[in-house]
């Protein structure tokens, strides 16, 4: 019952807008866009953190007005970021974390734009690359572990801005081409190629990208930071072959493959290979 729901919301938003695209170009637009750029879960609540969470050392940051959280785990000087995917916030490193605290180092993670107790409405991958940026000038990371749009959004961030004490990056489930992803709202929805022209046009206009040319591979391919990628041939959300065509083009890369872990990659074998890999 609850697919059938979603599946006559999701086609009567499309008709919707559908409509309006050819009565208000500019409404429908912003209408398309924000369905699919705001999360409809993820959301932290100040108080009634979870304990690992309540009991770290918390700092909220700034980006033009906007406020976003972090949580820190005091190590010794090297130091790793934490990326969380769409959806989602700080608190599924809960498992994970502490693997880590066992290398010595600092933790700190990162709730993205409007998830966890960061503020804002949208979420895209060039503000949360620009959050990423903030923190790094005052702790200068070594590490990053990204999961699915995280780890896509540390992959550009790393390719965009360059960081040289970046020495390694783990990528969880991670999504190569945005294509992908807006063509598969586009079917969701079932815009028109009316809708579609438009939503290509305010990428442009807004991030000044191509959908088509905004891939996980292409940032690889400039990347020199050791990678390592993890992906499993179950995962239903990102599929395999994204995992794929990011190592093919990352050259300090290798590729982890699981199978049964689906999207999440929650266990305690990955835990031991990730921590492996950063103390090697």
């Amino acid at each position: 019952m609850k697919r059938f729901l979603f599946f006559i919301t999701t086609k009567s938003y499309g008709a919707y807008i559908n409509l309006l695209c050819f009565i208000a170009p500019k409404k429908a637009t912003l209408l398309a866009y924000s369905l699919f750029s705001q999360p409809r879960k993820g959301k932290l609540n100040a108080t009634n953190l979870p304990s690992f969470l309540a009991e770290a050392e918390k700092e909220t940051f700034d980006k033009n007005g906007q406020l976003f959280q972090t949580y820190l785990w005091k190590g010794d000087e090297k130091i790793i970021f934490l990326i969380h995917g769409w959806e989602s916030n700080s608190a599924r490193w809960k498992k994970l974390i502490p693997h880590l605290v066992e290398t010595g180092h600092t933790i700190i993670a990162i709730d993205a734009p409007a998830h966890g107790l960061s503020e804002g409405k949208e979420f895209n991958v060039f503000q949360y690359a620009a959050y990423i940026d903030i923190v790094a000038k005052k702790y200068t990371p070594n590490y990053i572990i990204g999961h699915s749009i995280g780890g896509k959004t540390s992959i550009y961030y790393q390719a965009t801005y360059q960081n040289p004490t970046i020495e390694k990056m783990v990528l969880l489930g991670a999504p190569s081409d945005f294509k992908v992803i807006f063509e598969n709202y586009i079917k969701l929805l079932s815009l028109n190629s009316r809708m579609v022209a438009l939503l290509h046009q305010h990428y442009w206009d807004y991030f000044q990208i191509k959908v088509e040319h905004f891939s996980a591979k292409h940032f690889a391919s400039i990347i020199t930071a050791k990678g390592f990628v993890i992906h499993d041939v179950e995962d239903k959300i990102v599929l395999y072959k994204e995992g794929e065509k990011i190592i093919n083009h990352w050259k300090a890369a290798v590729l982890e493959t699981t199978k049964g872990l689906g999207h999440s990659l929650q266990n305690k074998e990955v835990y031991k290979k990730i921590v492996d890999f950063i103390l090697q």
